[in-house]
Parts: structure tokens; C-alpha cells; sequence
């Protein structure tokens, strides 16, 4: 007998493995955020941050987060593909659970980006981070939340979109305030008080703040329950969407 838990395995078992067969999906997601923790961290080292901890606790904590806003945020390219051509409508003829469709996509992105997000960490410490092993744990826990939240919404968004060409400057235009507007790479707290308080309507904003606050070991932050409740809501917003989606859509 077929479960919803027993569906999410063999399709993320499916996508998993054709991950792995990909040496460019591994690796390249990785790039950006590599690119600015080498070229880009060295310039703060010096620098007064406002924030709590050194700048690499500062900028570290961003960078995860920027690797899953928009490595997730594409996912869904990879999807209209696959209804170019027909696999989504082959997968309608199986028994698959429809939200085990979206959930297991979902979770391969996740996994993905979380290993991604452990190489981050990994290049930060050689160049000079210090955090404590459990406050890298929650940030990569955050990590993983919001990369399954956005991914599950870009896969909803993607089996509305005819074709990448619309699909991507619509998820551009999305990513792009989202991360200014977040503090991914300085904290809001340096910011004029008018885009301090614009900042509080991204939902992002939150989970940086206590990835942030998790890196320096401020277990007792608030931010950090600010952050945990961002980050189940938006989950809970982007898993009802999606399902309701795909279920409609017979994906």
C-alpha cells in the first residue's frame, strides 16, 4: 500500500540521483556566495558592522540565506523543462500522491542546498569564522527551512509558467528586493530608519536576523524566535499553496 512518506522517498530518490549525476547542479549554486565570502568578506574584517560578533558572523549567516533564496527560487526552471517535455504528464498516470510530487522535488532541493551551505561554512572557517558548532547547526537549519519553503514555491509558480522566458524575470524582479531589503549582506541596522522599517515586511529579514544571532551563540536573542516563527509560517503558507496547486493542477 502507497504512502504520502513512501511516494516522497522515491521521488526524491529519483531527483537526488539525477543530482548527483550533475557535477555543474553540486557545485555551481555554490558559486555566488563563494565568490563574495573570498572576494567580498576580506573588505569588512576592519569594519564596524553594527551588529553583534565579527563580520564573518555577519556575513556568513547572509550568504546561507542567499544561497537558498535563490537557488530555491529557480528550482521551479527545471519543472517547466519537464513539461516541455511530457514528463509531467507521464507522472499523472502514476499513482504518485500529487503532494508527494511537489514534496519530494522540494526536499531534493533542500538537501542540495544545505550540503552547499555546509561548503560555505567550511570556506569561512579557513578564512577566519568563528561560531559556535551549535549556532552553525541552527543557521543551517534555517537554511534548509526557507530553501524547502521557496523551492515548493517555485515549483507552484512554474506550473503556472508557459515557458523560462517568462518564469525567470518574474523570479528576478522577486529576488532582488528580497535580498537588499533583507540585510543578507549588512545588517538593516545601518540602514536610514525609513528602509530600516521597510526591511520588517520581508519575511527573510527575520530568519537573517536569527541566523545572525545563532552564529554569535545569543541563544536567548528574540530574534531567534522571531526567526523560527518566520520561518514556520512561511513554510506552512508555501506547502499549502503548492499542494493545493499541483492537486488542482493533476501534476
Amino acid at each position: 500500500m502507497r504512502t504520502l512518506l513512501s511516494d516522497t522517498a522515491l521521488v526524491f530518490g529519483r531527483y537526488a540521483r539525477q543530482t548527483l549525476r550533475s557535477k555543474a547542479a553540486m557545485t555551481f549554486g555554490a558559486l555566488m556566495p563563494a565568490l563574495y565570502l573570498v572576494l567580498y568578506g576580506p573588505l569588512l574584517t576592519h569594519m564596524p558592522l553594527g551588529g553583534k560578533g565579527s563580520s564573518w558572523q555577519v556575513l556568513v549567516p547572509g550568504l546561507l540565506l542567499q544561497l537558498a533564496l535563490f537557488g530555491a527560487s529557480f528550482a521551479g526552471m527545471t519543472l517547466i523543462i519537464e513539461k516541455q517535455h511530457g514528463i509531467v504528464d507521464r507522472m499523472r498516470v502514476t499513482p504518485v500522491s500529487r503532494l508527494a510530487l511537489l514534496l519530494g522535488r522540494a526536499l531534493r532541493d533542500a538537501a542540495l542546498l544545505t550540503a552547499q551551505a555546509v561548503v560555505i561554512v567550511l570556506v569561512a572557517v579557513a578564512m577566519g569564522l568563528r561560531a559556535p558548532l551549535p549556532g552553525v547547526l541552527l543557521g543551517l537549519a534555517f537554511t534548509a527551512a526557507l530553501a524547502l519553503s521557496l523551492a515548493a514555491l517555485s515549483y507552484t509558480l512554474a506550473m503556472k509558467a508557459a515557458a523560462p522566458s517568462s518564469f525567470a524575470p518574474l523570479v528576478n524582479t522577486v529576488t532582488m528586493p528580497t535580498m537588499l531589503l533583507s540585510g543578507l549582506l549588512l545588517p538593516m541596522s545601518l540602514a536610514p530608519g525609513w528602509l530600516d522599517a521597510l526591511s520588517h515586511v520581508m519575511p527573510l529579514r527575520y530568519l537573517v536576523d536569527a541566523v545572525r544571532a545563532a552564529f554569535t551563540g545569543h541563544y536567548a536573542d528574540p530574534a531567534l524566535a522571531r526567526g523560527a516563527l518566520a520561518a514556520l509560517i512561511l513554510m506552512a503558507v508555501s506547502m499549502t499553496a503548492g499542494t493545493r496547486y499541483f492537486r488542482r493542477a493533476g501534476a
